[in-house]
């Protein structure tokens, strides 16, 4: 008999409906453990009724990075806590509809396999599952590969952490029909989550995500949906661990990327760099591809381990200034020119660089790729890779929230650049777009330098792709952002800036000579919970709804909103529909409103420009207080917006 909940006249009174509605289906269902029904009583008793209805006021929801959600619960349960064990973890993950738990990884990855199943009717499936450093993430791994199993889906597992961008590559190289990547990539601890991948290496978009939802919203929805599916299956799948050889061809691949080899043989005995993995993932490729090209470094030692508390920083997160300070320490200590450092699953890459004066100071997102993305440029017209003739097929990829600047490098060398929603997805996404255009089914196959001829001919060729924040790649060897070739990349322009008798920041500094000086900022407002979602919502409608006037003396000049109008890329595919407002500003600064696809939270983006002649500190100082200013001045608006 399916367990039964009556719910007193006090919770249903306290309690949102939604959230009523989905602890009566939890507790009933045959699938849910005695475990979670005990924490749910154990919460209703102890009236949280702000727990229980972050917990399950809605579904866990895709986003922009996948699905993420809280693992362990503000509130930890006697029932979830459980045995002691190794770094003081609960026992148990959470229970609730809007966490991650055993759970929802069982009807997530279920939905994925049903969705593979619908579409690719009559194959033997593979699915490559990869996990990163987190509480959690071992166990959601073999749980995913149990559901997959069960549905006659092998699963091609790792036999430890590995990053996210190695799972996007594997995927595509092992000729599996999708990949999970179990992460919640720079969250807090208390977070996880879980990536979907398709067979091309990138994150899935539509209409394949909202096919995998649709799946995952019957499974929750309809008891009978699961065993159903389960008596078509005439043969179990099997789990087959990847040997060190994917690593192997991984690193290669990453190697490739590396333009000037003889500029780093030249510099590598003057320069030196610390780096950090955050507890996370990027020590498995890291240091064996910085000693693959002799490069001088040191670790972080009581960062190197693997540890889901990341004990050492508030949040493993390298866009924070706060998650380098041990790095920066110890390269003051060692008299380095500059540290990197990787978040858990090794996907984003924050650093820190001298200045002229010898002061360790941090470049932002923008201002890390902006460096990349000239410096591949410039090496590539050098070598005379890029040239007059095929530079149109040459291209730049950055979302619309990054900086301008790369706009402005591409127009200096002649190549395209194209803009895509937030979220690295719509990157990976147009690099499988040029891939399909060549019509060459082992194309993923060819020698880099094959793909590369042919792309420059026929279809187009990525230089560099990246997103304010931190994330970055090559190339399209990878269809996901790429921490572990980030600082790969990042190393040799410091050796080649070395080589030219420059700092990293006096190398950044002529690029804003030439080209102009672009900063930017980012505001964002955190509102938790499903009170927060709320207002997430309330403020979204708001800004579309009432535009703002005016801000910093500068009238608003136009507003283009993703969600209602029709926008195409340069390309002249159709942007897809997404709550997202930009401001156009009279001196021609923008701002843009989004709600995070993966976090409680709603950010604004701001990008101005000026000129850089004349006293370029100076400059800096005028448009950070502008930024400051501008940024002061939305959160006053925000407060009426919300009242």
């Amino acid at each position: 008999m399916p367990a039964s909940l009556t719910l007193s006249d006090e919770a249903t009174a306290k309690l949102l409906t939604s959230t009523q509605q989905n602890i009566a289906r939890v507790y009933a269902d045959p699938a849910t453990t005695d475990r979670d029904r005990a924490s749910i009583d154990e919460l209703l008793a102890a009236q949280a009724w702000t727990e229980l209805d972050d917990r399950f006021f809605r579904d866990i929801a895709f986003g922009t990075g996948g699905m993420r959600g809280r693992t362990i619960g503000k509130i930890v349960t006697k029932a979830e806590a459980g045995k002691p064990q190794p770094l003081d973890r609960p026992e148990f993950p959470g229970a609730g509809t809007n966490m991650l738990n055993f759970g929802n990884v069982h009807r997530a990855v279920s939905a994925l396999g049903a969705y593979l199943i619908e579409g690719y009717p009559g194959e033997k499936l593979s699915v490559v599952i990869a996990y990163d450093t987190r509480f959690f993430s071992p166990e959601f791994a073999q749980a995913a590969a149990k559901s997959l199993n069960a549905l006659g889906i092998d699963a091609l597992l790792f036999p430890e952490d590995r990053s996210t961008p190695q799972l996007s590559f594997t995927t595509r190289v092992a000729g599996a029909h999708a990949g999970i990547m179990i992460t919640a990539s720079h969250n807090p601890s208390h977070d996880n989550g879980m990536k979907f991948y398709s067979r091309d290496g990138g994150q899935v978009v539509e209409p394949h995500a909202s096919g995998i939802t649709k799946h995952f919203a019957k499974l929750s929805s309809d008891p009978a949906a699961l065993p159903s599916l389960l008596k078509t299956v005439s043969k179990p799948g099997k789990v087959v661990l990847l040997e060190a050889e994917m690593d192997v061809i991984y690193r290669d691949a990453v190697a490739g990327l590396v333009l000037e080899a003889a500029a780093i043989l030249e510099t590598r005995d003057k320069i030196k760099f610390v780096y950090t993995p955050l507890h996370g993932t990027g020590i498995r490729a890291i240091p064996a591809l910085l000693d693959q090209f002799g490069f001088r470094y040191s670790v972080v030692e009581a960062q190197s381990r693997g540890d889901g508390r990341f004990p050492t920083v508030k949040s493993p997160n390298p866009e924070n200034a706060e998650a380098l300070e041990l790095a920066i320490k110890q390269a003051e200590a060692e008299k380095a020119d500059a540290v990197m450092a990787t978040d858990p699953d090794a996907d984003r890459m924050g650093v820190a660089v001298r200045d002229a004066d010898g002061k360790m100071i941090l470049l932002t997102g923008n201002q890390i790729g902006s460096i990349m993305a000239y410096y591949r440029c410039s090496r590539l017209v050098a070598q005379g890779i890029l040239t007059e003739s095929n530079r149109r097929n040459a291209v730049i990829i950055k979302t619309f929230v990054t900086t301008d600047l790369q706009k402005r490098i591409a127009e200096k060398f002649g190549v395209e650049c194209i803009e895509t929603l937030t979220g690295f997805k719509y990157i990976g996404e147009k690099m499988h777009d040029y891939e399909k255009a060549h019509g060459d089914p082992e194309f993923a196959k060819r020698p880099a330098a094959d793909q590369r001829a042919a792309a420059l001919s026929a279809s187009k060729f990525v230089i560099f792709g990246g997103e304010e924040s931190y994330g970055y790649t090559g190339g399209d060897y990878v269809r996901d952002k790429d921490a572990n070739a980030a600082v790969l990349m990042f190393a040799e322009v410091a050796a080649w800036a070395k080589s030219k008798g420059q700092t990293l920041a006096e190398y950044l500094d002529a690029i804003y000579r030439e080209l102009g000086f672009y900063t930017e900022k980012l505001g964002t407002l955190t509102f938790e919970g499903a009170q927060g979602a709320q207002q997430i919502a309330k403020l979204l409608a708001s800004f579309r709804g009432k535009p703002p006037a005016q801000y910093q003396g500068q009238a608003v000049t136009g507003v283009d909103d993703f969600g209602l109008q029709d926008f195409s890329d340069a390309d002249g595919k159709k942007i897809p529909k997404e709550t997202m407002l930009l401001f156009h500003m009279a001196d021609g600064s923008r701002m843009v409103v989004r709600g995070s696809g993966t976090e409680p939270k709603i950010k604004f983006y701001f990008l101005t420009r000026a000129d850089a002649k004349g006293d370029l500190a100076a400059i800096k100082e005028q448009r950070k207080a502008f930024l400051e200013a501008w940024w002061n001045e939305v959160q006053e608006d925000v407060k009426k917006r919300v009242a």
